[in-house]
């Protein structure tokens, strides 16, 4: 089996970005499902997605009643997201280390499979801090990455990997208490049968069973310290 293609994650999305909302992926799936359910109402509220790719969660928060904006560095993946509908003019190109909006601009901050591409997010956390009074951060559970699970994708013939980090939970706990944030809640997924049908779309059923035991997805809640 041919090794895969190591690329940096703007230089990946810039090759994923095309087909990425038309390849069925269980972790996003299993990341949507848990996390919507612990959303609830969002009508009225300022939402902010940094990292927000083609534009998943923004809708999802949009439909939900959120005003939504969104932040990302693949300009390709920027111009897929303004493609959906209520989503033109929704998002700009922006690294979430130096978010260009004004502090207390949102209720919420959301960073979705974002932070594991920054080999020290500290400073990624203070400005999600900043311009919201409430912060949530998803990503690949660090148990995942311990038993080899990598970022990959297959555009045509070719095989690709991200360059990603792990971060522990006691890591992320520390980001969080440096830019000022107190924790709320935590979950830690993994796959169960409504994610089973994503792994057959996917072509990768062999693979349900032996990885529905790894928790596969960190999320954490937190809000902003009061003066």
């Amino acid at each position: 089996m041919t090794s895969p293609i190591i690329v940096p994650v703007i230089e990946g999305y810039r090759l994923w970005s095309a087909g990425y909302d038309e390849v069925p992926n269980p972790l996003l799936a299993l990341e949507m499902r848990v996390l919507s359910q612990r959303l609830g109402t969002l009508h009225g509220m300022r939402v902010l997605d940094a990292g927000s790719g083609t534009g998943r969660w923004m809708m999802q928060a949009a439909s939900r009643g959120a005003r939504v904006f969104g932040i990302d560095a693949c300009r390709e993946m920027v111009l897929k997201a303004g493609e959906k509908p209520g989503l033109r003019g929704r998002s700009a190109l922006a690294d979430i280390r130096r978010i260009p909006l004004p502090a207390d601009a949102f209720d919420l901050s959301l960073s979705s499979f974002t932070v594991g591409y920054l080999r020290s997010p500290g400073v990624a956390f203070r400005e999600l801090a900043r311009v919201a009074r409430r912060v949530i951060v998803s990503d690949l559970h660090p148990e995942a990455a311990r038993a080899g699970w990598t970022r990959s994708f297959r555009v045509g013939n070719r095989n690709y990997e991200f360059v990603h980090y792990e971060h522990s939970i006691e890591e992320v706990d520390e980001y969080a208490r440096g830019a000022g944030l107190i924790p709320e809640w935590r979950i830690e997924a993994a796959f169960a049968e409504p994610e089973l049908e994503v792994f057959r779309r996917a072509g990768k059923e062999d693979a349900f069973d032996k990885t529905r035991g790894i928790p596969a997805v960190l999320i954490s809640s937190w809000r902003r310290q009061s003066n």
